[in-house]
């Protein structure tokens, strides 16, 4: 009883509370992303609201231009033009359709197939980053020329016969019409559509295809059902970083092309530059931009993936 009875011994004292150090370095992330937040406001924000306040202007280049809010200049030149926007869109669509199926089996032997020749594949992929773009496409200027080796293969397996009822050629020429243009961005976006393609195959574990081979799966099967919705990040990029540039482009179809497959980026270099309609070459860019942001906003929604190389 005298032991149930006791006193229950003191508490020992409490340690005063104390307030968590205080981190260090915490504000060291934002510093690290002020330059570039700084480059993207001064190279490209700040273009872009001038180019805004360009597009709503009136005047002219003696008399100055001025803010009047005319948003007219948009339609006035979606109406004028839109056959250069619907040109420009479907040479970029065959472009990368091309280079998709062009590098996709490609990207497939180098992550797979290639061994010890890896190395080599890829730097003769990005080979023709070594030279200029306007090098590159000038070149093309003789691989497709009148006469040359290329043409007169295309004529002896006829292909030039349907290219020619399709309207991608005229009769025996090659040059100046849309298939060089088309061939002409293929080439010089190709790179663009490897690369993430590649990356995005060598990421899938081998042992998936095995074990697809013990299931019995062919190898048709295997690549439908485990390679390819894989490797989707690689074509949901590949497409995006080949289209989006090629829709924009304005060199092919300066020097492969003529004034019968101007794509938009001829129209507005010449506003820029020639007939200095600053207004409507600002309004220009913006439509395409806007465009652009639709198509690709409207592709990664229906692609199924949110996963990009």
């Amino acid at each position: 009883m005298a032991t149930l009875t006791e006193a229950p011994p003191p508490l020992a004292p409490t340690a005063p509370e104390t307030k968590p150090p205080r981190r260090r370095g915490r504000w060291t992330p934002y510093w690290l992303l002020l330059p570039g937040m700084l480059w993207l406001l001064v190279f490209f924000a700040l273009p872009m609201i001038y180019q805004a306040s360009t597009s709503v202007q009136t005047g002219s280049l003696e008399e100055g231009y001025k803010v009047t809010w005319h948003f007219a200049t948009y339609w006035d030149a979606l109406a004028d033009y839109w056959p250069q926007f619907l040109r420009s869109v479907l040479y970029a669509a065959a472009a990368t359709v091309l280079c998709l199926v062009l590098g996709y089996p490609l990207a497939y032997l180098i992550a797979f197939r290639a061994g010890r020749w890896r190395n080599l594949i890829m730097v003769l992929v990005i080979a023709p980053f070594f030279t200029s773009f306007l090098i590159r496409t000038l070149a093309w200027k003789t691989i497709l020329s009148d006469g040359g080796p290329v043409v007169g293969a295309l004529n002896t397996l006829h292909v030039l016969d349907v290219t020619s009822w399709l309207g991608w050629t005229a009769g025996d020429r090659v040059l100046a019409t849309p298939l060089a243009v088309v061939c002409g961005l293929t080439y010089n976006f190709l790179p663009f559509m490897i690369l993430p393609l590649y990356t995005s195959l060598e990421r899938i574990d081998g042992r998936l295809h095995e074990a697809a081979g013990d299931l019995y799966a062919r190898p048709v099967t295997t690549f439908r059902k485990v390679t390819f919705p894989l490797s989707m990040p690689g074509v949901v990029s590949g497409t995006l970083l080949t289209f989006i540039p090629a829709s924009g482009d304005y060199v092919n179809a300066e020097l492969l092309g003529s004034t019968d497959t101007r794509m938009i980026g001829n129209v507005i270099q010449t506003q820029f530059l020639r007939v200095l309609d600053y207004p409507t070459a600002a309004a220009l860019s913006f439509i395409l931009m806007a465009a652009i942001l639709f198509m690709v906003t409207f592709y990664i929604r229906r692609s199924g993936t949110e996963d990009l190389v």
